[in-house]
C-alpha cells in the first residue's frame, strides 16, 4: 500500500526538522489549546497491577474534532473512557490525574457520573440501540433525565435529535419500530440521536464506522462535520483517511503513550515523532 492509499494524503516532509527518536516517550506537538472545553492532566490508567496509560496530559477545545489514532492496544479507547469516568465500571481499573471540564475536576468526589455522562455522551463501536421503539429509544433518557414533561414535549425531541442526526426523514413513519429494525448504519445514528437527545456538551466516539459500510460511513462522517458545529467530538478511528476527512487536530497514540499531538494537517503532511511517521506511512511493526 503507498502511502497516499494509507492516509488518503500525500505526505510530505520537507524536512525543515528532525524528526523525535523513536525511543523517546514524551509528547510533542501542540497539547494545549486556549479556553479549552476539557483538559487533562497526567492521566494514567491501570487495569490491577498493569498500567495501560501513562501520563497524559491533552487539552480539547470546544467545538472541535479530534482524531485518536494507533495501532491496536495503544491506549486510544482506555483514554476516551476516561473522559466520561466509564472506566468507573471496570472492576480493578484504576484512573490517576485530572481531567477538568470548563474548570471542574470530573473526578472530584462530589461529582455525580449520571448527569456527567448526559453531558459527555458516548457512541460505541458496534450500534447499540435500545430493546425499544426507535422513539423510545430517544425518549427514555430525556425522560430519566427530566427534560420532558409532556407527550408534546417528547415529540419535540425526539423529532428534533432524530433530524439532528440525519435519521428523521427515513423514519418519521414508523418510529414505533424496534430500534434494532434499522440497518447497522441507521442504528449508529439512533444511537447518536440518543446521546444528542439528553443535551451532552461533549461526544466521544469509539470507532463508530468500524462496522459499517462505505456508504454508511460517509453519511456518519458528514454528520459529524454538522455536529461540531454544537459539540465537542473526541472520536477514535484506526481508519487515517477518516481522520484525515473528519478531524481538525489528531493525537497519536503508541504503547499506552501519548506520542504527538498537532493539527491533522500537520501529523499527516509533517509529524515531529519518528512513531508517527512510520505509523502513518505504513512502516509501522
Amino acid at each position: 500500500m503507498n502511502q497516499e492509499q494509507t492516509t488518503g494524503r500525500s505526505f510530505r516532509r520537507p524536512g525543515r526538522h528532525p524528526l523525535v527518536d523513536r525511543t523517546e516517550r514524551t509528547t510533542v506537538g501542540q497539547t494545549t489549546v486556549e479556553n479549552p472545553k476539557m483538559s487533562c492532566r497526567d492521566v494514567a490508567v491501570y487495569y490491577d497491577s498493569k498500567k495501560a496509560i501513562s501520563n497524559i496530559t491533552l487539552d480539547i477545545g470546544y467545538n472541535e474534532v479530534i482524531a485518536m489514532i494507533g495501532p491496536s492496544g495503544c491506549g486510544k479507547s482506555t483514554f476516551i473512557r476516561c473522559l466520561n469516568r466509564m472506566n468507573d465500571t471496570i472492576e480493578g481499573c484504576l484512573v490517576t490525574g485530572q481531567i477538568f471540564m470548563d474548570g471542574k475536576n470530573i473526578y472530584d468526589n462530589d461529582v455525580d457520573v449520571v448527569p456527567l455522562r448526559a453531558q459527555v455522551g458516548m457512541v460505541f463501536q458496534k450500534p447499540n440501540p435500545f430493546p425499544k421503539s426507535i422513539y423510545n429509544n430517544i425518549a427514555y433518557g430525556a425522560r430519566i433525565h427530566g427534560f420532558v414533561q409532556n407527550r408534546d414535549e417528547t415529540d419535540e425531541l425526539v423529532e428534533g435529535a432524530l433530524k439532528n442526526a440525519g435519521l428523521w426523514s427515513e423514519v418519521k413513519d414508523r418510529l414505533e419500530m424496534p430500534g434494532t429494525s434499522l440497518s447497522g448504519g441507521q442504528q449508529q445514528r439512533l444511537c447518536i440521536a440518543r446521546a444528542i437527545a439528553v443535551n451532552p456538551e461533549v461526544i466521544l466516539m469509539d470507532e463508530p464506522c468500524s462496522s459499517l459500510d462505505p456508504i454508511a460511513t460517509a453519511i456518519i462522517e458528514e454528520l459529524i462535520d454538522e455536529l461540531k458545529q454544537n459539540y465537542t467530538i473526541a472520536i477514535v478511528t484506526h481508519s487515517m483517511q477518516q481522520a484525515s476527512r473528519i478531524s481538525q487536530r489528531t493525537a497519536y497514540f503508541h504503547q499506552g503513550d501519548l506520542i504527538e499531538v498537532g493539527s491533522t494537517d500537520q501529523i499527516f503532511l509533517n509529524p515531529l515523532h519518528q512513531l508517527t511517521e512510520d505509523y502513518i506511512t505504513g512502516r509501522f511493526e
